[in-house]
């Protein structure tokens, strides 16, 4: 398999929402798990995949993805510190998630040439995180941020800024968020839970991405 090119963070970025604008969120993700249920979302079609930092020795399931999947965007969520952008690059992430806007957070990333999605929820952080170089946004949580809000704050932000709603994305609501503007969305629990098969995982991959396409 033909490995991600090396680029800047924002062409990586901009590789991996062409092909499909879906984060697979896999929180409680062991590394046993990590080839099947990696497997069954390349597979779906997911080019970007994140392993939340409270999950089961997080690190060593992002080394298995990324020497499994070179051509899949992988890295770490529940980012908090400099250090944890560190220990996911070290790991072999390009991908940093966070369910917050921390401005070391994104400078490490940036100094690292790692894609940085910051969590925001208000317009004040959203241009923050944007002045701080991130290359896309996590709306979060999403069930505070109604496709109305994200509309109003699409027409503010650039207009070539990537919106992510994260947090209680279904495939029966992501028709109106993208309608509001939303640029592509991070799947949690309704994609993937600790336990869940591969086979499971594939079946909701695939009705997500079905979603997507038809919204």
């Amino acid at each position: 398999m033909t490995p991600l090119p090396i680029s800047s963070a924002a062409q990586t970025l901009a590789h991996a929402m062409t092909r499909l604008p879906l984060i697979a969120i896999l929180r409680g993700l062991t590394p046993d798990e990590a080839p099947s249920i990696g497997e069954a979302l390349v597979n779906s079609g997911f080019a970007i995949i994140e392993v939340p930092l409270n999950s089961p020795n997080p690190l060593q399931s992002i080394a298995t993805l990324t020497r499994q999947f070179p051509q899949t965007l992988i890295g770490a969520g529940t980012v908090l510190n400099a250090q944890q952008v560190k220990d996911v690059h070290a790991a072999g992430g390009r991908l940093v998630v966070a369910p917050n806007f921390n401005p070391a957070v994104v400078a490490q990333a940036l100094t690292l040439n790692m894609v940085v999605l910051p969590g925001v929820a208000t317009p004040s952080e959203a241009f923050a995180a944007l002045d701080a170089g991130a290359q896309g946004l996590k709306l979060f949580p999403a069930e505070m941020i109604s496709p109305a809000i994200l509309k109003a704050m699409r027409a503010v932000l650039p207009p070539e800024t990537s919106l992510m709603p994260v947090g209680g994305i279904t495939p029966d609501n992501m028709a109106s968020y993208r309608a509001a503007g939303a640029s592509g969305f991070g799947l949690g629990s309704a994609l993937y839970s600790p336990g869940r098969s591969a086979e499971g995982v594939r079946e909701r991959a695939l009705a997500f991405v079905n979603a997507y396409k038809t919204a």
